[in-house]
């Protein structure tokens, strides 16, 4: 079975505090559900028409967990906490089995 990942990229950040205040409680929500962080934040070199803005990417054993995941309340009182604190561009994305 294909693994599911979140794809979030931080074209611009408006409130850190906000953004802070969201990794605490977004971080225990995708533990949760069963998601592994491979990248957070780190180095970004981007290409083409790439930036290299905040980039992170959370694994799920499947498209269908990341989704749930996403869905769950857990999550969603997450991105309250975030609401309008950033711009980014988020993605499921289905990996390749």
């Amino acid at each position: 079975m294909a693994k599911g990942y979140w794809v979030s990229v931080y074209r611009q950040i408006n409130d850190p505090d906000k953004l802070a205040s969201y990794a605490k409680v977004a971080g225990p929500a995708v533990t949760k559900h069963g998601g592994r962080p491979l990248a957070r934040g780190g180095r970004v070199t981007g290409y083409e028409d790439g930036s290299d803005n905040r980039v992170v990417v959370i694994e799920f054993d499947s498209y269908e967990q990341a989704l749930a995941a996403h869905e769950s309340d857990d999550y969603k009182a997450a991105l309250e906490v975030l609401r309008g604190g950033v711009v980014r561009d988020f993605r499921v994305v289905e990996g390749v089995d």
